[in-house]
């Protein structure tokens, strides 16, 4: 690419970038997609302060994506429960992307959108890190 494209290059706005989700949504395969249900997908700059604060991280860069709610194996038919939620935050996953400088945008937002889909599914952490890993 020329110099002069990078002059005029901007990073995805927030709408943007949200298009990039879904579109990675609808990529996943059918199944997937049903079994995920009514979860409501967002996209913000960062991550609030409070939710740094809970799960005591210092930057708000150290947090790509979170899921909150209760996950599918914790929910009883005998209790309403808000709607589940995934946030994908842009700057951090920005800010990732060019630090791998390794990987197209669009699939590191699947990336963190499939993990966060992995917790709402009941999954820790270190199981979709086992699942990912092969």
């Amino acid at each position: 690419m020329s110099a002069s494209f990078w002059q005029v290059a901007a990073a995805p706005s927030l709408d943007d970038f949200a298009a990039l989700a879904e579109a990675a949504f609808a990529g996943l395969p059918a199944r997937f997609r049903q079994m995920a249900g009514e979860v409501v997908f967002r996209v913000d700059d960062f991550p609030a302060d409070d939710v740094l604060e809970d799960l005591g991280l210092e930057s708000p860069f150290d947090l790509t994506g979170l899921y909150q709610g209760a996950d599918l194996a914790s929910r009883s038919v005998f209790e309403a429960t808000p709607p589940a939620r995934i946030f994908l935050y842009r700057r951090p996953i920005l800010d990732e992307w060019v630090e791998r400088g390794d990987v197209p945008l669009g699939d590191l937002i699947t990336h963190v959108l499939v993990h966060e889909i992995g917790h709402h599914f009941g999954l820790s952490d270190d199981e979709i890190d086992r699942i990912e890993a092969g």
